[in-house]
């Protein structure tokens, strides 16, 4: 699922409870949760009953017009401001948003279907160096050192992380559109 949470029926036996302190843990953290996260500070609870609370929050959020939405993100769950209200949100915050550089996105884009991929390959792809980029993209956490290759020079390998996931609002790297509806959209 990406952006979108399936509709749980009402009355479907979940406990209000829950789904309020799953809501206010969301809140307050402003963090992407997993199951796992949510399941550690609620040890009484069942990972099932949680996903059940999620899903009714999720539900609540979609059907009625709020400010905020459940999404899933790189593997866990977050609320996030509705994007109807992000110019406002943003100015409030005095948040600049995430700019990422033409060749950022290359390379993040080469990364991201290719991983792990090495700066050669990244190189191969884009046609001209790009050490400072992969260095910058390191640095704000976008991608990270997997490895090693196993060829001569034993160069580094890189993979994106869950930052990048939570940036591009992906659930996990299956959300990402194949390389064949790239080849779509192009057209």
């Amino acid at each position: 699922m990406s952006d979108e949470i399936l509709l749980f029926p009402t009355g479907s036996g979940v406990d209000p409870e829950l789904v309020a302190v799953v809501e206010a843990l969301l809140f307050a953290t402003g963090k992407v949760m997993r199951v796992e996260d949510l399941a550690a500070v609620l040890p009484e609870q069942e990972p099932r009953r949680i996903v059940d609370a999620l899903r009714v929050l999720g539900d609540r959020c979609a059907s009625e017009d709020r400010g905020v939405k459940l999404v899933e993100v790189a593997g866990g769950w977050q609320m996030r401001s509705d994007e109807r209200f992000a110019t406002v949100v943003a100015e409030a915050l005095s948040v600049k948003p995430v700019r990422l550089s033409r060749a950022a996105l290359e390379v993040l884009a080469v990364i991201a279907w290719e991983q792990p991929a090495t700066k050669q390959d990244v190189d191969q792809v884009r046609g001209v160096d790009s050490g400072a980029t992969v260095r910058k993209l390191l640095e704000q956490g976008l991608i990270r050192v997997a490895g090693r290759r196993d060829i001569p020079g034993r160069p580094l390998e890189y993979r994106t992380t869950r930052a990048f996931l939570q940036l591009f609002s992906l659930s996990d790297l299956g959300s990402l559109p194949t390389l064949a509806d790239a080849e779509e959209l192009a057209d």
